[in-house]
């Protein structure tokens, strides 16, 4: 990152500058705004881009509309919330591209706002068309990356545009995401501690022989846990296991033992027939799980070892909650990780999506050093992987 131009390196005055954010947030069945988080990420940029008195166009996507026109995931539905926040007027455009889309942006004042329509009302957008990339270009002298949440995809508005509009930098939230995961990966405060989660080991393969590389102690939750432990040996009942993880998951552990890495695993956990939040549940060492239920949280002595394991770390990742945090029953586990993180005196990075949502949950948000507006761009820089929506932007070196 530290090689690629920033908003702060270019002249934006009485430009216009097409800043491509991530305004994707969760919406309730009435189309109200449950989590504002990725709007208020994105101020940073948008202020110091009007404050440069450039004039800005905002450009995102909402939801999944399939490139077809819906009224569930119009940007309408943001623009009162962005007002609030900026204090400021923003015009909506019910539309990204076309003839009125290019008048009005041409009409623009300094220090003007405009806000586009759902870059993915138009298929060509996922599809990285490059006349539609052409079209979005059409509306910049300045194209600015501040979606680090999509900085992993091939779109148009995201590697696309920055084919035809230069200068290409970064917005401050895209450098600050950055920076935090990259530097804490080449140079981590040790004991470096990665606690993962989530469903299942095979989305995450690429991170855990990552991360295995660079950490002194690895502590694994979620469902993925019973794929570690079905092939370790143990009966997990009707759990969730990934059998053709299941060899990968031993060579996984068996390395972290050869090479000292301390590897934390549940030993006991909350079990239950079904997911159906009124189903009776039970708290059961890992060796008891009954044949037909299934474990959907780390039970308390899990929660006892993982806090100790984290108790003395410098820095910790996490990625992925302890089990179904959603349903109150088995929400218990993913909490008390997220307390035991938060009191920790270590430097404490959230991944993003599910992660960032428990910790919210758990109200321990604000005692995250931090918390990763990217759920798939994380993952993939963990892995070790550049982004292709970073790599598409202008060198340092190439402008001085």
């Amino acid at each position: 990152m530290l090689n690629k131009l920033t908003i702060r390196d270019v002249n934006i005055r009485n430009k216009r500058v097409f800043i491509r954010v991530d305004f994707n947030v969760p919406l309730n069945s009435e189309l109200n705004i449950t989590d504002d988080t990725r709007i208020r990420s994105s101020l940073p940029t948008i202020n110091y881009a009007i404050d440069e008195g450039a004039k800005v166009i905002l450009a995102s996507h909402l939801g999944r509309p399939k490139g077809k026109k819906n009224p569930a995931f119009t940007m309408a539905t943001i623009v009162r919330r962005l007002q609030r926040l900026l204090n400021k007027n923003v015009i909506f455009l019910d539309d990204c591209i076309g003839p009125e889309v290019e008048k009005a942006v041409n009409s623009m004042e300094s220090g003007d706002v405009v806000l586009l329509e759902n870059l993915r009302f138009y298929p060509e957008e996922e599809q990285s068309d490059d006349g539609f990339a052409k079209k979005l270009a059409a509306l910049a002298d300045v194209y600015v990356n501040d979606a680090f949440g999509t900085s992993h995809r091939s779109h148009a508005s995201i590697t696309g545009i920055a084919k035809y509009v230069r200068p290409a930098v970064a917005g401050f939230l895209v450098k600050k995401e950055m920076e935090y995961i990259s530097d804490v990966m080449a140079n981590p405060v040790r004991p470096f501690v990665a606690v993962l989660g989530g469903a299942k080991v095979s989305g995450k393969l690429g991170m855990i022989e990552n991360l295995e590389k660079k950490v002194d102690k690895v502590v694994i939750g979620g469902g993925m846990a019973f794929t570690f432990l079905k092939a370790m040996g143990y009966d997990v009942g009707n759990s969730l296991v990934e059998p053709d993880m299941m060899e990968i998951a031993l060579k996984i552990y068996n390395y972290a033992r050869e090479k000292g890495i301390k590897f934390y695993l549940p030993v006991d956990c909350v079990v239950a027939p079904s997911m159906d939040p009124g189903a009776e549940t039970m708290i059961v060492p890992m060796q008891e799980i009954p044949k037909d239920w299934r474990a959907l949280d780390i039970g308390p002595a899990s929660v006892k070892l993982f806090t100790e394991a984290i108790t003395n770390a410098r820095t910790i990742l996490w990625n992925g909650p302890m089990g179904v945090f959603e349903i109150d029953a088995f929400s218990r586990g993913t909490f008390a990780v997220a307390h035991a993180i938060a009191e920790s005196y270590a430097l404490t990075i959230v991944g993003g999506g599910d992660t960032a949502n428990a910790v919210d949950k758990a109200r321990e948000s604000e005692n995250m050093s931090f918390i990763s507006t990217g759920g798939g761009a994380v993952l993939q820089l963990l892995e070790g992987k550049p982004l292709e929506g970073i790599m598409a932007l202008d060198d340092r070196k190439e402008k001085e």
